[in-house]
């Protein structure tokens, strides 16, 4: 993907939006259709897809979808045309999403909003992703392991929907089950979300490291964390939270963190 050309299309649409008092729209800069390129674009749609290609690759790509929705953002902002806080209704509804395909010596990236897809590009494989599959040796870190590493450095922030939102998906992921496991790691962290919505005082309301403290010992099924599990577990919290954003220490933090250690590790 060529990242002059929303970097242009975003300049064309900046004059024409500035004539015509209007925001700058999805279909203004992206090739999107229907009711997503009349959206215009706020900023927290640029913070979900910064945090999600943050969390994806690493790093906010320069020129990339992020980069072009924040310059967007902060052009309609300043003219008044959206709020700080404003979020708009495909992106709040559908989410947006950062993705890998692994390829033979190659990686594609894409990246989409509300289902559509505003970036799409190939970067070369790192070498220790040209292995065979079934490379991944006992060193692997597990999702219970990633967990566990979640109470440690994010150990004292209170659960909260988001939490409870990116535990339950990673207990699936690790299960292998699409439900709650009573008496689990998800349950346990959605009634402490619960429970914590109605303490008033910080210091009463239940902490992550409560739940997930020995997270390998309470699931009941464990497994090597992936790029798809991180993906799942990023979306979930992601959608749960009212900035649209996930913890920058928080579950998705690290099992994403944990997904590219994985990668690496390949021999």
């Amino acid at each position: 993907m060529s990242q002059e050309l929303p970097r242009r299309a975003l300049n064309q649409a900046e004059a024409y939006a500035h004539a015509q008092g209007e925001p700058i729209k999805y279909g203004d800069v992206f090739n999107v259709q229907g009711e997503l390129g009349r959206e215009p674009i706020a900023p927290r749609d640029a913070a979900m897809m910064q945090s999600a290609e943050n969390l994806v690759m690493g790093q906010t790509q320069k020129g990339g979808p992020a980069a072009v929705m924040q310059s967007a953002a902060n052009r309609n902002e300043r003219a008044g045309l959206v709020g700080h806080r404003d979020v708009s209704g495909l992106p709040a509804d559908q989410g947006v999403s950062v993705t890998e395909t692994d390829l033979p010596g190659r990686r594609v990236v894409t990246e989409s909003v509300g289902g559509q897809v505003v970036g799409r590009y190939e970067a070369p494989a790192p070498a220790s992703m040209t292995t065979p599959a079934g490379a991944l040796q006992g060193d692997a870190i597990t999702i219970g392991e990633a967990l566990e590493a979640t109470a440690m450095i994010a150990g004292g922030k209170p659960v909260d929907q988001g939490d409870a939102a990116a535990l339950q998906a990673a207990e699936v992921r690790a299960t292998g089950q699409n439900e709650v496991v009573p008496g689990g790691i998800a349950a346990e962290a959605q009634s402490a979300a619960d429970a914590n919505a109605r303490v008033m005082r910080d210091e009463d309301r239940v902490k992550l490291r409560d739940v997930v403290t020995n997270a390998t010992t309470k699931l009941p099924a464990d497994k090597a964390v992936t790029r798809e599990d991180a993906d799942r577990v990023i979306g979930a919290e992601m959608r749960n939270r009212p900035d649209m954003a996930t913890h920058p220490q928080g579950v998705a933090a690290n099992m994403a963190a944990a997904a590219r250690l994985n990668q690496n590790r390949q021999v």
